[in-house]
């Protein structure tokens, strides 16, 4: 699938990998709807990557009347959509028994399994419909790619990560069955497993502890760039035999219990 003139939506679009990503389909010359919490980042993204193929749209990813609503908006203004990029998301870290021995709230746990894994569904589940509806792209019967964000604490949890790696594992254990669901309309399914990833939120801690996160990294030894985020993104959604997968983004990266 080719990206120029193709529109995508992408979740968590204004910050992080999400903002990355924008910018990279931008510059490959797609049309984007950036859905974020976040109204007056929102506006300043669609200024600085062009108004006339940018769009923002307010959400809560765990809203079914909101995303519809957003998604028609896109619809209206673009024609279509062709690629969704999940990067919408939370990491909070609670352990399961505090050092009083009090058990961790549950409405914690709760709000990360809905944002994230919940959430992830609930656009993936509603963007597909569209697509469905969508003529092919060319003759191989391509209408869409849908690309979710899970990560490698989907797979090696560390202590206080109950909730972000259950809500990760979820997402890595729906990619496959979503992917077989949709194959028959000509949809792909993939999933990205960043590892340390140099957003602003880690980014914004002390030095010592990003050396720390980059010591662990067989190599390169150093935290992801949210820019090797975004151009796997591009080359999966332009690689037509990518379907079912869950890609690690990690250096190698297999993460200790703390």
């Amino acid at each position: 699938m080719e990206l120029k003139n193709l529109t995508a939506v992408v979740t968590g679009g204004c910050s992080g990998l999400g903002h990355a990503t924008a910018v990279a389909l931008r510059a490959a010359g797609a049309n984007v709807a950036l859905l974020d919490l976040n109204h007056e980042q929102g506006v300043q993204r669609v200024a600085e990557l062009d108004e006339q193929h940018t769009l923002f749209c307010q959400v809560d990813v765990r809203d079914e009347g909101n995303i519809e609503q957003a998604l028609n908006q896109v619809t209206e203004r673009f024609g279509a959509i062709h690629l969704c990029v999940n990067c919408a998301g939370i990491a909070p870290a609670s352990r399961t028994l505090d050092r009083d021995g009090q058990p961790a709230p549950l409405s914690g746990f709760q709000k990360t399994i809905d944002i994230n894994l919940v959430g992830t569904f609930n656009v993936a589940r509603l963007v597909a419909a569209k697509m469905a509806a969508q003529p092919p792209l060319n003759d191989a019967g391509e209408r869409g790619v849908i690309i979710n964000t899970a990560s490698i604490a989907g797979y090696e949890g560390q202590i206080g990560q109950t909730a972000y790696a259950a809500s990760k594992g979820g997402i890595i254990a729906l990619t496959l069955p979503m992917a077989r669901d949709l194959a028959p309309l000509g949809i792909r399914v993939n999933t990205i497993a960043p590892g340390v990833m140099g957003t602003p939120l880690l980014l914004a801690m002390p030095d010592k502890v990003q050396d720390a996160l980059s010591a662990n990294v067989p190599y390169p030894k150093r935290l992801g760039l949210p820019e090797e985020f975004a151009s796997l993104v591009c080359h999966i959604s332009q690689n037509t035999y990518i379907n079912g997968e869950t890609i690690r983004l990690d250096g190698a990266l297999r993460m200790p219990p703390k």
